[in-house]
């Protein structure tokens, strides 16, 4: 939806050029292909984060559900590891194997 959008409102840029600006058509075709990439661009990158968010959170949720996670390699479970809420990042517990180790929850499966 957000694309469709986006062509709409570079459609809506393009007719103002067209009928209150003075440049030619090869300026209007120029200038409007930068604009609709630069607008599907951002919105490609702003569905990437959501998605990497989306599934940061999801790894949260099922360490807070005390399920093992696999992150970056590691089976990540609340024996073993606690959670930094504002990083989120999975910190090896003292007296465990993973002491110190610090992984984020973004590399999760």
């Amino acid at each position: 939806m957000a694309y469709i959008l986006g062509i709409v409102v570079v459609g809506f840029f393009f007719l103002a050029l067209h009928y209150f600006t003075e440049v030619t058509s090869k300026q209007k075709v120029v200038i409007t292909v930068v604009a609709l990439s630069i607008v599907l661009s951002a919105i490609a990158f702003n569905t990437y984060t959501d998605k990497q968010r989306d599934k940061m959170m999801s790894a949260v949720i099922k360490f807070n559900q005390n399920s093992t996670i696999k992150c970056d390699g590691v089976d990540v479970n609340s024996t073993n590891f606690t959670l930094s809420i504002g990083t989120y990042t999975f910190i090896g517990k003292e007296k465990t194997p993973f002491y110190g180790q610090m992984i984020s929850a973004s590399k999760c499966d």
